[in-house]
């Protein structure tokens, strides 16, 4: 190491190793404007869930935000999960905001308010989970969020009417807790254990002291959080994550278990209903890794719980590499179009994308009984990006990473039991404008997913973007002569987008219809009659907002790379007039210059004002570019990751005031996450704004010495890569104001808490201008009303002070020197 990297990095600890922050005076939560509490109690428009047959629509209601009181009960965090201990689930259902349900059949008349269809009848004052429907498309199960557990509750979609199901209370604390049969009559659950006891107790005083042990061996994994600490810790993660498999007759209610109490995950029926691939979670855990990485066993059951055979016994996993994969099967899980097939993915690669091999994976197939060697169906140059499967064929996608580039192709099988391929396309995976879309999947009658095919044909929808904007569609592809028709485009002016298709030939859809005055709502349409139908009116929570004025704006980078972003004025605002601008934006890596500049996103959309959203500025007379492009282009982009923001946040600027919208001297940027590392960086490196607010952001790229976004490099591989883009490194440069705002609990990867802490205690010990909010019990997002409301106060009132209100200065010509070479 050279003695200015040292010198460096040694700055670096000493800065790094400093005290917490010195005792500051409890706050009050704080409120903005009562027009912004207003919109923001509203409550949100209904989710919407199709039934599998087509014929229902489900609406899910919604509160709008919880409380700081559900958000701060006690949680546990292990192993990489948060588990609410008074339920037994994650603690994201104890934050549910689901608070009731109203079916209508499609095939009814117009209603002409959701509000006159009856919800269905349930215990007042709970809340819920998400639904799954039946195969058949008859039931619906959900679970009430209770204590000490999750109830299971069917409603019967006919009759809607609902019960509880069992006095038994479901294990979530690992995900989803139930799966329907393909008969649609039987759930498979997890449940907690009858006879597990009270939860294990910490003892008062220590037994011995925390260890984690490294061997030798290539170990660089990520900055993961909230990993299992001790033997308490472990003995915890046994007591909540260990569950009861059982069989939920949906008819009687009755209870049957199977197989033995284990900490299971992945538990999967086959489509013909007589196995059951069971995973389960062994010992020995790891204080270094989450959950998915820790030893797995996986086993192959019949319907009373036996093992047929013994699939895999996946090892401890904690030497991966970056951006590999673990060895050994992955991804496994029952083939749709066969009645019990099982599919799974092998690296050819060792796991390790720095190996060069002629093949990076292969996909393997093993039919019941289950006795035979498996059959290889295809090898893939690229990671294997997901699989699509159709009625006897699959299309499968490969995807290499670092060149950032997508190919798709058709794997059929014939009579003779070969299994013939060939290309589809293939593209760069940031080229939007060429993007053929997905293909279109619908549920069999055994609730299975399977492309929809009429002869040759399937059907591709995807988001259409193009120079103007995001033009959805809907098309058909020949996958023999590869021939496209398009089938339904958007149109201008307005934004719709393909929900559900009814039939093969896709001329009946479900559409999902919005435009800058209009909020989403959802048609019945028949392309071939020409003809629609309205099927929700949904109203505009926020209509004293509805003529703020919205636009596409395209500019070009001193480099000669497109950007765009979406520019949105206050609803009073007058041509000429210019404005403090808040600019708020996230920085995005790209190989090439041509993807780099392509448009995304529309004007075209309806905008929805919800959480500690920037677009509430222009209630407070700001003009608000939302997205500015923030490309960071090139096989080795963050070399000059600095000097490349600041041509972006230079070019928007210049487009602003060309169009006479921007006062040059009151202009704000934000961000959130990797938009905050990006604020700090621009606040530290340019003159170009007057102040800044940084969410949830990391500062200090040493922290996350294996990588981080898509830096595949290590912090010793680019030690003045990890050294030049840190803001942290050079927050003497950072002379604007900056408010940090971070959830006190944020288990992000990379974005710990004390990220902000440091950077506030470096700067406010090199006499900047620096606010730090730390919001208690929030994680990466905020999502209590009393956090929500509270960061638009402080964000607010940190720009009237620090840009609309802050005094006249000089304008640079240009981007400040110190932005030059980094």
């Amino acid at each position: 190491m050279s003695k200015g990297r040292s010198t460096r990095a040694a700055l670096a600890v000493v800065l790094l190793s400093v005290s917490v922050l010195a005792a500051q005076p409890q706050e009050v939560y704080r409120q903005p404007s009562p027009e912004i509490v207003r919109i923001l109690d509203h409550p949100p428009a209904p989710f919407v869930s199709m039934s599998p047959d087509r014929r229902w629509m489900l609406l899910v209601h919604r509160d709008s935000m919880p409380s700081i009181a559900e958000v701060a009960s006690p949680m546990l965090r292990l192993a990489g999960m948060r588990i609410d201990p008074s339920t037994n689930g994650p603690v994201s259902a104890r934050r549910s905001l689901v608070n009731g349900f109203t079916l209508q059949e499609l095939s009814g008349g117009d209603e002409s308010e959701d509000e006159s269809l009856p919800k269905l009848d349930l215990p007042e004052n709970s809340r819920w989970t998400f639904p799954s429907w039946s195969p058949d498309s008859r039931l619906l199960f959900f679970g009430r969020i209770s204590s000490p557990g999750m109830e299971l509750w069917v409603a019967d979609v006919q009759n809607q009417s609902a019960r509880r199901l069992t006095d038994r209370y479901l294990n979530a604390a690992s995900g989803t807790p139930c799966q329907w049969a393909s008969d649609s009559r039987s759930l498979l659950c997890r449940f907690i254990p009858s006879s597990r006891g009270s939860a294990p107790r910490r003892e008062s005083a220590p037994s011995g002291p925390a260890i984690k042990v490294s061997r030798k061996g290539n170990s660089q994994v990520r900055t993961y959080q909230d990993l299992l600490r001790d033997s308490h810790d472990e003995s915890l993660y046994e007591y909540y994550l260990t569950s009861r498999v059982a069989w939920v007759d949906v008819g009687k209610g009755g209870v049957k278990p199977i197989g033995r109490a284990g900490i299971y995950g992945r538990l999967t029926i086959s489509p013909s209903g007589k196995f059951i691939l069971a995973e389960r979670t062994v010992r020995p855990f790891s204080r270094m890794v989450t959950q998915g990485r820790f030893p797995k066993k996986v086993d192959i059951w019949d319907r009373a719980g036996r093992t047929i055979r013994e699939f895999t016994h996946l090892p401890l996993a904690e030497a991966i590499p970056i951006r590999g994969v673990r060895t050994g099967p992955r991804g496994y899980r029952w083939r749709n179009d066969k009645p019990h097939m099982l599919v799974w993915t092998e690296a050819l690669d060792g796991g390790d994308p720095r190996n060069k091999v002629e093949f990076r994976d292969r996909i393997l197939l093993l039919d019941a009984p289950f006795d035979s060697e498996p059959k290889e169906m295809f090898r893939t140059e690229f990671r294997t990006g997901g699989v699509q499967w159709g009625d006897g064929f699959a299309l499968v996608s490969e995807r290499d990473f670092k060149k950032q580039w997508t190919r798709t192709w058709l794997v059929e099988e014939s009579a003779q039991g070969k299994r013939p391929r060939r290309p589809l396309w293939e593209l760069s995976s940031n080229d939007a404008y060429n993007d053929p879309g997905r293909a279109v999947a619908n549920p069999d009658s055994k609730g299975q997913m399977l492309v929809v095919r009429e002869g040759d044909w399937i059907l591709l929808r995807g988001r259409g973007a193009s120079p103007k904007g995001d033009h959805p569609f809907l098309s058909r592809f020949n996958l023999k002569t590869g021939e496209k028709e398009v089938l339904f485009r958007s149109k201008e002016g307005v934004y719709e987008s393909v929900s559900q298709v009814l039939d093969a030939s896709g001329r009946k859809l479900i559409t999902r219809l919005e435009s800058p005055t209009n909020p989403p709502n959802y048609l019945l349409r028949d392309l071939s009659a020409h003809q629609s139908r309205a099927l929700t009116y949904f109203t505009d929570p926020s209509p004293q907002l509805r003529k703020v004025k919205k636009q596409l704006i395209t500019y070009q980078r001193q480099d000669g790379i497109e950007l765009s972003g979406t520019l949105y004025l206050p609803a009073d605002y007058r041509a000429g007039q210019r404005l403090p601008v808040v600019m708020w934006a996230y920085p995005r890596e790209f190989n090439d210059r041509r993807t780099a500049g392509q448009v995304r996103g529309s004007a075209n959309r309806f905008t929805y004002f919800r959480g500690p959203s920037h677009l509430f500025f222009l209630t407070q007379g700001y003009a608000v570019l939302d997205g500015p492009g923030m490309p960071i282009v090139g096989e080795q982009g963050n070399d000059s990751f600095v000097q490349q923001l600041a041509w972006n946040a230079q070019a928007a600027i210049d487009k602003l005031v060309e169009m006479g919208v921007a006062d040059p001297d009151r202009i704000g940027i934000g961000g959130h996450s990797y938009g905050a590392f990006m604020t700090a960086n621009l606040l530290a490196h340019t003159d170009l704004f007057r102040a800044g607010i940084a969410r949830s952001g990391a500062y200090n790229r040493t922290l996350t010495p294996f990588g981080f976004q898509n830096e595949r490099r290590t912090y010793w591989d680019a030690s003045d890569v990890y050294y030049s883009m840190s803001p942290f490194m050079h927050a003497d440069k950072l002379d604007e104001p900056i408010l940090l705002i971070h959830g006190a609990a944020d288990n992000n990867s990379g974005t710990f808490p004390v990220q902000s802490e440091r950077m506030f205690h470096a700067l406010n010990g090199l006499g900047g201008t620096v606010r730090l909010v730390m919001l208690p019990h929030e994680s990466h997002g905020y999502s209590a009303r009393e956090s929500v409301l509270h960061s638009l106060a402080e964000m607010i009132d940190w720009f009237e002070i620090n840009v609309k209100g802050a005094a006249r200065r000089e304008i640079p010509a240009e981007i400040d020197s110190r932005s030059e070479g980094n």
